[in-house]
């Protein structure tokens, strides 16, 4: 997992050696069950800035928006899992509606910090099938919009096609990664967590701890993806080493290689006033 390396080095601790996730911040990214197009890997993306990212003490992460969400609803933050200030979920733990006053820097498309922004709680967070944590803030989009110009990333709700073009913008290292999406994993196994139908990137993404929790931005500019995690030294499913499983159950390691946790099915979890409604039609994020 990709936090700030200390932060990392502590949770290690913390959680035992079997137990922890990946890095989260000097670092970053990671492969499926193999449908990798080759004929689009040389697609090109138009040039990224940070407005709209935020940093956080040991991650980065970005302010959300779904498709039918208003200028009115109260802002959302997106981040891993394993960014979540109270610690790791553990594998099957799902969060809801936890009280929460983070704050996160937020950037304009220099990468400066223009305002601090603050949470009033988490609206969702596991790392159950995959790897987020999204805050909910005190403010609205409209607000931020009017007081500093900027507006929050839209979050795509089809799945991502391989071979497209992406970004990985981290807020925390004010750092941009471009490269391909390389392929989709079937089951990405990490210690004891699993994600299912990660995004695994090509080479190019070289992504470090503090990477986790960016947004990963296709070339409309929308999130299709959370940066989580990369094989960093060739070992085989341990905690900041993860393995590809496919159906077959056949276990690949890429060291070197980073990974992404989609995001197209978030948005059917949220209705009117970015509410989270878990039993929501198409809602497919695990359950408390």
């Amino acid at each position: 997992m990709r936090k700030p390396l200390a932060a990392a080095l502590f949770a290690l601790v913390l959680a035992g050696a079997g137990t922890a996730t990946a890095t989260a911040a000097p670092g970053t990214a990671t492969t499926s069950t193999e449908t990798t197009s080759t004929a689009t890997k040389s697609a090109t993306i138009q040039a990224a800035d940070f407005a709209g990212t935020v940093s956080l003490s040991n991650c980065s992460g970005s302010v959300i928006r779904f498709p039918n969400s208003a200028d009115s609803d109260p802002a959302l933050v997106l981040s891993n899992g394993h960014c979540l200030e109270t610690g790791f979920p553990d594998p099957g733990e799902v969060i809801v509606d936890q009280a929460s006053s983070r704050t996160f820097g937020l950037l304009d498309s220099s990468g400066s910090k223009v305002a601090t922004l603050r949470a009033s709680k988490v609206a969702y967070s596991t790392m159950t099938d995959t790897d987020v944590t999204i805050y909910q803030l005190t403010t609205t989009y409209a607000q931020i919009r009017s007081s500093y110009g900027i507006n929050a990333l839209t979050v795509a709700d089809t799945h991502p096609v391989a071979g497209s073009a992406i970004n990985v913008v981290s807020g925390y290292w004010k750092r941009i990664y471009s490269c391909n999406i390389d392929g989709f994993v079937y089951r990405l196994k990490e210690g004891g967590w699993t994600w299912k139908d990660s995004v695994r990137y090509t080479s190019a993404c070289d992504t470090i701890g503090g990477t986790s929790g960016s947004p990963v931005v296709d070339s409309t500019g929308k999130v299709v993806a959370v940066n989580n995690t990369g094989n960093e030294d060739g070992g085989s499913c341990t905690v900041n080493n993860p393995c590809e499983v496919d159906e077959n159950g056949t276990v690949t390691v890429r060291q070197g290689i980073n990974y992404a946790e989609e995001t197209y099915q978030i948005p059917a979890c949220f209705g009117a006033g970015n509410k989270l409604n878990l039993n929501a039609s198409g809602c497919v994020l695990p359950k408390p």
